[in-house]
């Protein structure tokens, strides 16, 4: 499908690796300029060379740390000098690396995990609002996780920045509904991603294998799908990349599962 993405100019937030990288991927497949927004400078040119060689103009990595503003504000700056004008698209796939039980959590950490998964959105999108008011059209997609609809005690402090990013996108969907800029919400179940696939090879668990990686969420945070395997984050990418593009024209305010299943809400 043509997502009428050529030429068209994106930032993904937490776009080196993961779930955010498959996004990427497929607005790069389709000829959209990427900026990759994160942490770590040879992740990001490694993903902007992928990016370049899959189609995307001018690919490039920006390193800012989504927890200082001044960073966040700096990079949005150079990406508004980069292109000279608009930003069409913004996705924001940073999530929080904080777990633990509601009992176990410190201020500290729920501080971290409320910065990490839901501040550092708010920070982007605020830096990024200029820009994409500025184009002939916009779209914002932020990471939620499925875990808000249906909760695990080890995931107390991580559910509740998710909820918060949920919220927020809600009030801009509605609050930017006059610019006409659309935004979206996508809430991953148990998908392979670079944190989950760590966490299982540390209890021993063949993380190449979504069966067995299923089996071992189940069994540690009780979040089982219907289907009886994990996702992949390339099956994430290609929902992002319409919720983001011009053929995505009347849906905004939604939250959108890609779980596997899962009870309705």
């Amino acid at each position: 499908m043509d997502l009428g993405l050529a030429d068209a100019t994106a930032v993904v937030v937490g776009g080196g690796r993961g779930m955010g990288l498959a996004a990427a991927r497929c607005l790069a497949d389709d000829g959209a300029r990427i900026a990759l927004i994160g942490r770590t400078a040879a992740v990001l040119d490694a993903a902007a060379d992928e990016l370049s060689g899959r189609g995307s103009p001018d690919a490039v990595g920006l390193v800012a740390d989504t927890g200082d503003d001044a960073q966040v504000q700096r990079a949005f700056d150079q990406i508004g000098r980069r292109w000279g004008g608009g930003l069409n698209i913004l996705i924001n796939a940073v999530g929080p690396s904080v777990q633990g039980t509601f009992d176990d959590l410190t201020d500290e950490q729920w501080r971290t995990a409320i910065d990490e998964g839901a501040l550092g959105m708010v920070r982007c999108v605020r830096a990024a609002l200029p820009l994409l008011r500025a184009a002939d059209w916009a779209r914002i997609v932020n990471f939620a996780a499925q875990s808000t609809q249906r909760q695990s005690p080890r995931l107390a402090a991580y559910t509740a920045a998710k909820a918060m990013v949920t919220s927020v996108s809600k009030n801009l969907s509605l609050s930017l509904a006059s610019d006409e800029i659309l935004v979206n919400v996508v809430s991953p179940g148990s998908i392979a991603s670079e944190a989950l696939t760590g966490w299982a090879e540390s209890v021993g668990v063949d993380s190449s294998d979504p069966y067995a990686l299923m089996a071992a969420i189940d069994e540690h945070f009780g979040h089982p799908a219907h289907l009886p395997r994990a996702g992949l984050p390339d099956e994430i990418g290609p929902v992002v990349a319409f919720l983001a593009s011009k053929r995505n024209s009347y849906m905004t305010g939604a939250n959108v599962n890609v779980d596997g299943g899962s009870d309705f809400t």
